[in-house]
């Protein structure tokens, strides 16, 4: 969730005076491991999270500036399952997946992909389901800044996982819920700058989730709306089964 962070500093004292503040505001910050556990606390709590085991999100994808819009479905299990099917008029199905040990996306478009490399630990990462247990995800965390995000003041936290690149979020200093990511994504065409704004949190049974997700990458700006977030439900085993053109490319 990688963007450039401002900062404004206003130098109205000589410059050593100028530089301890900035240390001693550097100082004042909260600890990444701070900010991270009253996320969790503020999104529900780990005794809420620890008795999900699966979920299904629905709703609809839309891109504005290209008059394209359509039905998406997201299938999550623990501990790192992963399944989402985005269907567009005029364009056809796309699908990405992670069964636990095979990354894929699969398209009208682009066709059958596998992903190996930084690509698919990004997936692994992303498709971990208990995230509030972000101490095992993570081998580094740490509070890098302030930054204003839609008016809202907030902490940058970068977190860097055992594999794969890095990304950086942004934590509300009021509520404490994250409110922005940016990283650089891997895709077959090479790494691409990639933010996502998330908002409109609503409560789903105990858990506080976000049901409005914006993510731009590579000049394409795109909205996910979700109308319904469905925990601990009956996923159909075949879920996660790997696609013919996906199992054809696996067995080469």
């Amino acid at each position: 969730m990688n963007r450039i962070l401002r900062r404004s500093l206003i130098f109205c004292a000589p410059l050593a005076v100028a530089a301890c503040g900035a240390l001693f505001a550097a100082e004042d910050l909260p600890k990444a491991e701070t900010i991270l556990d009253k996320n969790v606390e503020a999104t529900g709590g780990k005794a809420a999270y620890a008795k999900l085991h699966n979920e299904v999100a629905t709703g609809t994808m839309e891109m504005p500036a290209m008059g394209i819009k359509g039905d998406i479905v997201t299938y999550r299990a623990e501990p790192a399952k992963n399944y989402t099917e985005l269907n567009l008029a005029g364009i056809g199905k796309i699908q990405e997946g992670f069964d636990g040990t095979t990354a894929w996306s699969l398209s009208a478009i682009q066709g059958a992909h596998v992903k190996e490399g930084d690509e698919k630990a990004q997936t692994l990462n992303s498709s971990q389901f208990h995230t509030e247990d972000w101490k095992t995800l993570y081998k580094k965390v740490e509070t890098v800044g302030v930054a204003q995000v839609d008016g809202k003041d907030c902490y940058k936290v970068l977190l860097t996982p055992a594999e794969g690149p890095a990304m950086t979020q942004f934590f509300d200093k009021q509520s404490w819920l994250m409110v922005k990511m940016t990283m650089i994504a891997k895709t077959p065409m090479g790494d691409v700058e990639a933010e996502q704004s998330v908002g409109d949190y609503r409560k789903e049974g105990d858990i506080l989730a976000p049901h409005k997700i914006t993510q731009s990458a590579a000049g394409q700006t795109f909205t996910i709306t979700l109308d319904k977030i469905q925990y601990n439900v009956d996923i159909p085993k075949d879920k996660w089964d790997l696609p013919a053109e996906i199992q054809a490319l696996v067995k080469k």
